[in-house]
């Protein structure tokens, strides 16, 4: 009976694997990590951060400046998004990085359309 032999040519170290770098986006994972603990007070921040400032935001810009109806669309998916995902039980990286997106689209929009 023949039998299947597994040969290691490949010499894989977990060095290689997992390698730190010290660019920005480590630099995000590592902040974002050491804020596990904290998980239900940065989904509350972003709920309340959205509805304040991000919410009113397709309002202002579709009646003073004219823009598109998709920026309601837009903000309403991420703020869903954002509620799902924190009601959902997932990691402080997907929230805060949902938050971050979030962010960065409205001012995106805001730079666009109000400027």
């Amino acid at each position: 009976m023949a039998t299947i032999k597994i040969s290691s040519q490949h010499n894989w170290t977990t060095e290689t694997a997992h390698q730190t770098t010290n660019g920005t986006w480590a630099k995000w994972l590592k902040l974002t990590d050491g804020q596990a603990e904290r998980k239900t007070l940065w989904f509350m921040v972003s709920l309340i951060f959205q509805g304040v400032l991000f919410l009113p935001l397709p309002a202002v810009l579709i009646y003073y400046f004219n823009a598109p109806t998709l920026i309601l669309a837009v903000t309403l998916s991420l703020f869903f998004a954002n509620i799902i995902t924190g009601m959902s039980g997932s990691g402080i990286r997907t929230i805060l990085n949902l938050f971050a997106v979030s962010f960065l689209a409205h001012l995106i929009m805001l730079a666009i359309f109000a400027l």
